[in-house]
């Protein structure tokens, strides 16, 4: 194993749970973000506390270390090629652009065969209604291009809507129309390759949201195998041309009448796949590192069925309900301030 020390871009609890796994191995994290007190700084050996643009900073960072990650899609890519001339970086700015930009992600999976929604791009609230004039629809799905996650930046019209004071609302002129799609429910798949080609998924798991945030997923999801199948068949689809190094997610759709319709790609360690930590031998995390430090993916079979529960704001009052469970995993993040909408932790409760 030559990989000693890895970087992390970010210091959320997606890095602190990579952190973690990669101290399994016997490789110690440095954590770069702005923020101080960051949950992944909590169990890093060496935080680097400077803005994403900071150019002197980030040169000692990637100096510090032998490869570089990231926990979250919204990283600039600047900053991901900047780093790319010191130090390797995995998964690489081809895939962190793809899945900044709804129009690029979109398009993208489309030109590899994967279906989505029906979709246009909007500049203009004139653009808006034009689409809906061409779709002979009087509703759809108004996200941001940019920067959009648990709901934020996005908007549902129908035919009573103001279009122009909804678009203006966005405060972005590179908006994606999406046309709503009556799904049954929403699944995800987590994949893993390595820098061997070696690509290994996660059963897909279903998800249930509360406000826009993931609040629920189980696992294995109950649907028909050759649908589960094919979802894994989707997100090794997107690994393989993207040439994934590393972990990422499909998030899909399973529409009423049983067909699947990508929905969002994350280039990174998911919410959906906290459950792997207990109820696999190697996580979603440990994937990520292994793979990321120029070792095999190991297996992504899991030893026991699980639900996942999200503690989101106030929910952490909760644990002190799961605390003694049997089969209850409890893991907290280390936040301290409680807010409406904000992650605090999760318990998977294994079955």
């Amino acid at each position: 194993m030559k990989t000693k020390t890895f970087g992390i871009l970010g210091g959320g609890q997606l890095g602190r749970m990579s952190a973690l796994a990669a101290a399994r191995l016997g490789i110690k994290t440095h954590i770069f973000c702005p923020e101080t007190d960051s949950p992944a700084s909590h169990v890093a050996a060496k935080t680097f506390t400077a803005g994403y643009d900071d150019k002197v900073a980030l040169k000692a960072f990637a100096k510090s270390v032998d490869v570089i990650s990231y926990e979250f899609e919204n990283i600039p890519v600047e900053t991901v090629r900047y780093l790319k001339k010191i130090k390797p970086v995995y998964p690489d700015d081809y895939l962190l652009e793809i899945a900044q930009h709804r129009w690029h992600e979109k398009q993208f999976l489309n030109t590899i065969g994967i279906p989505t929604a029906t979709w246009a791009r909007a500049c203009c609230a004139e653009q808006v209604e034009e689409t809906l004039d061409q779709w002979g629809a009087t509703d759809c799905i108004l996200k941001t291009a940019r920067l959009g996650y648990d709901g934020k930046g996005q908007i549902k019209i129908d035919k009573k809507t103001d279009i122009c004071a909804a678009f203006a609302s966005l405060k972005s002129d590179e908006v994606i129309v999406e046309s709503c799609v009556a799904f049954a429910c929403e699944i995800s798949v987590i994949v893993a390759r390595d820098i061997f080609g070696k690509t290994v998924c996660y059963d897909a798991c279903l998800n249930e949201h509360k406000n826009h945030i993931l609040s629920k997923t189980t696992i294995p999801a109950p649907l028909s195998a050759p649908l589960l199948a094919k979802a894994q068949k989707l997100a090794k689809k997107v690994a393989d041309n993207v040439g994934l190094v590393g972990v990422l997610t499909l998030e899909l759709f399973v529409t009423k009448d049983g067909k699947l319709l990508a929905n969002e790609i994350a280039p990174r360690t998911h919410n959906s796949g906290h459950w792997t930590i207990d109820a696999c031998a190697v996580s979603q995390f440990e994937n990520h590192v292994r793979a990321v430090c120029g070792l095999p993916v190991g297996s992504t079979k899991r030893h026991s069925d699980a639900v996942m529960l999200n503690l989101i704001g106030d929910d952490i009052a909760l644990v002190d309900k799961y605390v003694d469970k049997a089969g209850a995993c409890i893991h907290l993040y280390g936040k301290h301030d409680v807010r409406p909408g904000r992650k605090m932790g999760h318990i998977t409760l294994l079955k």
